[in-house]
């Protein structure tokens, strides 16, 4: 099966460097063509030291001799830096190109100039490092206190000319570090460098910063375009590649199977059809992740994998109200064929979710996934077409990965009008929605399916009510009127769930 991170075929990737950087290869196709000269910006803290530092590391373990050169931060404090990731850069060579010395204000020697004869002395002891160590990566950090001491321009690209000149000749991968204090929209570097990768990070008002990577060109390269979300943590950075649906198919039967409740069944058309997302629409505390529970139970005692997301409840609640409607899903976590994940929408970012259902279906191999609820989703992203953008993608490799998919989404207000932060109905296969109506001094519940684009489904409301013994429902409100209001008005004798009659 087609990996759905990976871009499209591209050249041979036994010529190439892994980054180190988890998610960033598949980004790339593989990696980083070798013995070129890449630019890594963004602006102080996006992560440009830790990126380099994978780098240097990953080619530690593949045998490769590593030379970190480093203008804006002494060794001392690279080593401070790798420990707390607990890292050791003992089998990486690190020289300051820069000493005491070379900053005296008195010195008006540059550090590059346009041919290698008439390089600095400073830059004469780099030569001699690189000539010594050979080594096969290099990180150059960086070019912000170059373009500080070049003091002009023109000599500034031309050294950076002759730097990348100079690593070519010496067959190395480097990588140049820049924190983007040049002037706005100068776009030198760009084309000098033979592929440009850029960290982003933006401050929300609550909850944690946001971090943004774009490789913004790659010679030679089909790389996954657009903005990847990624983490910086201990251990380094870690990406979430943009999730591309577009090819992605797996083979599977498109037989509807049962919600475990008959009289939701036959609402359904036949129940829930493997491929297809159904939309659980309704207020608050009508219902919906009871039944998305209940959906999960069948799939889990016929044997199926499922996953959970839960955004809204804690962990324990969850498993609490299941106890009570009789429907114990603590024997399927231990086992391994459920798994629940509490999700913190403030601390998650859409791309980090969306890779922790890819990973289910691709690694876990789950039948069913259910997203409890869509509001918190909604608040994590930067705007409600950036969210329909997305659910579009999820929902289509899910679909094309033969998923069965249960989508909650509350809604505002109790009776009467009823309102949604997002349309989502358009992106759904099935809509079942959940409604409170008034009747004989009592609030009721009834459920209808709206919309199904793969079966006959039934176009009745019923009555619907949470038991000690799960779900009910009941026989169809043929005489009442306007029940979906909220409002409705009673016309014959239709017996009630729990009535007498």
């Amino acid at each position: 099966m087609n990996d759905p991170l990976q871009p499209p075929a591209g050249p041979s990737t036994q010529d190439r460097s892994s980054t180190g950087v988890p998610g960033l290869d598949d980004i790339l196709g593989g990696g980083l063509t070798t013995h070129r000269l890449y630019l890594v910006e963004g602006t102080p803290g996006t992560g440009k030291t830790t990126l380099a530092l994978q780098f240097l590391l990953e080619g530690a373990r593949q045998g490769e001799k590593g030379l970190y050169v480093t203008l804006s931060e002494t060794p001392t404090e690279l080593r401070s830096v790798a420990a707390t990731h607990g890292w050791s850069l003992d089998k990486i060579e690190l020289f300051e190109l820069v000493n005491d010395a070379g900053l005296d204000p008195d010195s008006e020697q540059s550090i590059l100039h346009p041919s290698e004869i008439e390089l600095g002395e400073t830059t004469k002891a780099v030569i001699r490092q690189i000539d010594t160590l050979a080594p096969s990566r290099i990180v150059f950090d960086s070019l912000s206190e170059m373009r500080l001491l070049a003091q002009d321009p023109l000599r500034y690209r031309r050294q950076i000319l002759a730097l990348k000149h100079f690593f070519s000749t010496r067959r190395c991968t480097v990588l140049m570090l820049d924190d983007k204090t040049s002037e706005p929209g100068d776009q030198q570097l760009h084309s000098i460098a033979h592929g440009v990768i850029s960290l982003d990070q933006k401050a929300e008002e609550f909850g944690a910063e946001r971090r943004k990577l774009r490789v913004v060109k790659m010679r030679g390269i089909k790389f996954i375009g657009g903005f990847h979300d990624f983490v910086l943590a201990t251990g380094g950075i870690r990406v979430f590649p943009r999730l591309v649906a577009a090819g992605q198919h797996r083979e599977f039967s498109a037989v509807a199977r049962s919600t475990g409740v008959p009289g939701l069944d036959r609402i359904l058309g036949g129940g829930l059809v493997p491929g297809t997302n159904t939309l659980l629409m309704g207020p608050s505390g009508v219902g919906k992740t009871t039944t998305a529970m209940r959906c999960l139970l069948a799939a889990l005692e016929r044997g199926e994998r499922a996953v959970y997301f839960l955004f809204d409840e804690g962990m324990a609640t969850f498993l609490t109200r299941g106890i009570a409607l009789g429907m114990d899903l603590r024997p399927y976590i231990e086992n391994g064929l459920l798994k629940v994940h509490q999700i913190d929408p403030a601390e998650r970012s859409p791309g980090e979710f969306a890779s922790l259902i890819h990973e289910a279906v691709g690694q876990d191999r789950v039948n069913i996934v259910a997203i409890d609820s869509l509001n918190a989703y909604l608040q994590a992203m930067p705007g409600e077409r950036f969210l329909l953008l997305q659910m579009h993608e999820l929902l289509t490799y899910l679909n094309q990965q033969g998923v069965t998919t249960l989508l909650v989404l509350g809604q505002h207000g109790l009776v009467g009008e009823i309102r949604s932060d997002v349309d989502l109905s358009y992106l759904s296969d099935s809509i079942l929605a959940f409604r409170f109506f008034e009747a004989k001094g009592k609030i009721l519940t009834a459920i209808s399916t709206i919309k199904s684009r793969t079966s006959n489904h039934e176009r009745t409301i019923r009555e619907f009510r949470l038991t000690a013994n799960g779900l009910e429902i009941g026989e169809p409100l043929q005489n009442f009127e306007g029940i979906l209001t909220g409002l409705p008005t009673y016309h014959g004798a239709t017996g009630m769930l729990g009535s007498d009659g």
